[in-house]
């Protein structure tokens, strides 16, 4: 149901694995993420550790899912000189493409422990249901 519009994760992956984390190359990696179907919904987990729940935007348009989230640094007073900055820092951004069978007009998102997880229900359209038959139990008498 959830389609990823991120080619470039697995490069960037493997590009901090070849030359490491160094202090001076700070590009955010990307928010790391969990998606799974509980009942009628899907659940949406993404790790955003050090974030203030008022840097978290999250917008939807059309079928496409937007979350943002900007880091900040934690030291703010002038005479702090970093010793060693391994953290990122910056503004992460991660879109997911939904499927048109989710109801994107009623989605939950909770903020705890540094993990923003979003409900996504199932819309009501796309459940399975039954279809009743109808009809006579008689035979009808054609003419002609």
């Amino acid at each position: 149901m959830l389609m990823r519009t991120d080619p470039f994760r697995e490069l960037d992956r493997l590009t901090q694995q070849l030359l490491g984390t160094s202090g001076t190359w700070t590009r955010p990696a990307t928010m790391p993420m969990d998606a799974y179907r509980e009942g009628d919904a899907y659940v949406i987990a993404l790790d955003l550790p050090g974030v203030s729940p008022d840097a978290i935007d999250i917008d939807v348009e059309r079928n496409m899912l937007t979350v943002k989230a900007e880091r900040r640094p934690t030291a703010k007073a002038d005479d702090v000189q970093m010793e060693l900055s391994e953290r990122p820092l910056g503004v992460f951004t991660r879109q997911l493409v939904l499927a048109d069978t989710l109801d994107t007009e009623h989605i939950q998102a909770d903020y705890e422990a540094g993990v923003l997880t979003l409900r996504i229900p199932i819309a009501e359209r796309a459940k399975p249901r039954k279809i009743s038959i109808g009809g006579t139990s008689e035979p009808k008498q054609l003419s002609g």
